[in-house]
């Protein structure tokens, strides 16, 4: 003889029933599964009929749960996460990689190179989550990180260089034509200098001019480089920045170069993330191209040209260079 089958509640009524019991309170609820709080209340009653107990004690700035309920409220969550876990392994499982990047970075050399990435990984989203804050691995979902940083770096962490430091100066072409090439340091109080929160200024200034005195031109200061780069582009002075994330707008004509001077800084760009557990083929693949993508450029003549050690040369004479000068 086959077992009768038992009757169970209103699905839809215990999923209600388990975000109340969580939180406790129909407002917050109501926000959680996107309907009103009126809608709320009569799922609860509807079960509270249907079972035919209370489950919540109801007082004026939130609810309690019975004592029957409370131990059911238990088992009905524990209940929906197994419901949850089964679909899980029953879908295939998305290949999504959540990266978190400094804002300058993301805008001025990630995301000029998404168009090679989907190229190539096609099936893998990729999850930009641009701060300056220390990205926590686990805590916020986050599986690599690109920091300007020096090791070493904590423990557990793999880290990968991706580009060294060295910083350049650069303008729009069109400013440079309007003002000339500086051949000393005085002509570029004419320009204005836009600096950032890394202030190289002194230091480039150093380099460059060895024998000058110091000057003290006009500064335009800002919070991020990215938009140092920007209003450099837009003709409002000269930026420094380094020059893997200027090497776009060099190459398309928008900055270039006015001195061949470069400024080494301790520090640079690193892909790091958890070495436990290993990284996922998805991860191993971001983290790969953004070395790849680094590697290509360190070897493109191209993209990056100027010298990076040596004695300094000072203002670069002769014709204005052209894109990616």
């Amino acid at each position: 003889m086959t077992a009768r089958r038992r009757r169970l509640p209103s699905l839809t009524g215990l999923r209600v029933f388990d975000v109340v019991a969580r939180h406790p309170s129909f407002r917050l609820a109501a926000e959680e599964l996107g309907v009103t709080q009126g809608a709320v209340a009569q799922q609860i009653r509807a079960l509270e009929a249907e079972l035919g107990m209370k489950l919540f004690e109801r007082h004026p700035r939130t609810l309690v749960l019975t004592d029957a309920a409370q131990a059911y409220a238990t088992s009905i969550h524990r209940a929906f996460e197994l419901i949850g876990a089964a679909t899980e392994t029953l879908r295939p499982a998305p290949q999504a990689v959540t990266i978190s990047v400094t804002p300058t970075f993301a805008a001025k050399w990630l995301i000029p190179r998404l168009s090679d990435f989907t190229a190539h990984y096609p099936d893998i989203t990729l999850h930009i989550h641009a701060s300056e804050k220390l990205a926590r691995f686990g805590a916020d979902g986050v599986d690599i990180a690109v920091r300007q940083a020096s090791p070493p770096f904590g423990a557990g962490l793999s880290a990968r260089l991706l580009f060294a430091q060295r910083i350049v100066a650069v303008a729009s072409p069109l400013l440079v034509e309007k003002l000339g090439r500086p051949a000393c340091v005085e002509d570029l109080a004419a320009y204005g200098l836009l600096d950032d929160a890394h202030h190289f200024w002194p230091r480039f200034l150093e380099k460059a001019f060895p024998d000058s005195r110091a000057i003290s031109p006009r500064q335009i200061l800002f919070n991020q480089t990215s938009f140092a780069i920007d209003a450099a582009i837009s003709g409002q002075g000269v930026a420094l920045a380094n020059q893997f994330l200027v090497a776009q707008s060099l190459a398309e004509g928008r900055l270039q170069r006015l001195f061949d001077t470069v400024l080494p800084v301790d520090g640079g760009f690193y892909v790091v993330c958890p070495c436990r557990p290993p990284p996922t083929a998805p991860v191993a693949a971001v983290r790969d191209w953004l070395a790849s993508m680094a590697a290509r450029e360190e070897t493109s003549p191209g993209l990056l040209s100027g010298p990076v050690s040596g004695p300094v040369s000072g203002p670069v004479s002769g014709p204005s260079p052209g894109p990616g000068a």
